[in-house]
């Protein structure tokens, strides 16, 4: 004989539907509100900027493209691991460059600081600072940067020796220029571990130096890894797994990078980007907390309420060498460095000519 149901299981068994119903309906407007954020989001981002980098180089590029490789070798092979843990290899790095800007016609100006902390407290770092007075609006500084220190162990050839040599190609590049607004150059020390954002990084130094005095400096952008790419499938990962839909899956381009806060400084450099289209890049401003979004001396910037971004290939993101003994100037790509100088100048001008 069958069992009739009671109609107190009725009646779980229709709350129980309802909260099954109730549970999937609220996924389902979770689902379109992060939709909508997302669209909101995509909406104010810069476009992508895709180039055909297979077009050759210009007699100029090329050079710049050797320049660089030369630059490259000399920071990551010649001297090799650069840091306060290998003596003398700073100051062997801090040499090097101030021949490097001198040559270029510059007056260096060495901001040595006491380091603070650990077992380094009492010793001196310092940074190397190249400056184009501007002809007009002198008191507002577009600032460009780049740290020149490794982690132990490492020779550092994609970090950051590229993003140095990248930054003396830009300095030579702009040495005969006569720009509105200050532009400066600027080498920095000790922004790897164990002063990774902590004031004695070297760009910390400088930005709350230049905070004491008064400076108004309308820009920053801070150069950090610029020279490994690959295109093939799946190179290229995210610090979120959510953006991966947004962006390209191929790390063969350069990033842009910086806090919501400063969207308007990122299109500013996005549309100098798209203006000529030499090296494909992808924009993004983020939340600063987030993974890879504060990683670099523009972080020290930001600190002191200064306007700041980060142009990266995305280091940890995509180069399997990133802080080993195995990032070696061999595995970088030297014409994207060049081509990508070419747009950097171009950036730098616009924003030192508004």
């Amino acid at each position: 004989m069958a069992i009739q149901p009671s109609h107190f299981d009725k009646r779980r068994k229709k709350e129980k539907w309802l909260k099954i119903a109730l549970f999937f309906s609220s996924l389902a407007v979770l689902f379109l509100l992060i939709s909508i954020i997302f669209g909101f989001w995509l909406s104010f981002m810069p476009q992508s900027v895709s180039a055909d980098s297979d077009e050759p180089l210009t007699e100029t590029q090329q050079l710049i493209a050797e320049q660089i490789k030369r630059d490259v070798e000399h920071l990551a092979g010649t001297i090799g691991e650069r840091n306060m843990h290998t003596p003398g290899t700073m100051d062997s790095t801090a040499a090097f460059l101030d021949e490097r800007f001198s040559s270029l016609g510059y007056d260096v100006e060495k901001q040595q600081y006491t380091l603070r902390r650990g077992i380094y407290s009492g010793r001196t770092a310092v940074n190397l600072v190249v400056e184009i007075p501007g002809s007009e609006l002198k008191d507002e500084i577009v600032v460009i940067g780049a740290h020149y220190d490794t982690v132990p162990g490492s020779p550092g050839a994609n970090d950051n020796a590229s993003g140095v040599a990248v930054l003396l190609a830009a300095a030579r590049e702009m040495a005969e220029s006569e720009p509105r607004r200050t532009i400066r150059f600027v080498a920095f020390a000790n922004e790897e571990p164990p002063f990774f954002q902590t004031s004695d990084m070297g760009s910390y130094v400088y930005a709350r130096r230049s905070s004491e005095m008064g400076e108004n400096i309308v820009a920053m952008i801070a150069l950090d890894g610029l020279g490994y790419y690959d295109d093939s499938d799946g190179s290229q990962s995210y610090p979120l797994p959510g953006l991966g839909f947004a962006y390209s899956d191929r790390a063969d381009f350069i990033g842009l990078v910086t806090r919501l806060s400063d969207l308007s400084l990122l299109k500013e450099v996005s549309e100098a980007f798209k203006d000529k289209e030499m090296i494909p890049s992808e924009s993004a401003a983020l939340p600063g907390f987030l993974p890879g979004v504060n990683w670099s001396d523009h972080w020290s910037f930001w600190q002191y309420d200064f306007n700041a971004i980060l142009i990266t290939d995305t280091l940890p993101f995509r180069d399997p060498a990133y802080h080993s003994a195995g990032d070696t100037p061999e595995r970088l790509n030297y014409d994207k460095m060049s081509r990508l100088t070419t747009v950097l100048v171009h950036a730098i001008d616009k924003l030192s000519s508004e």
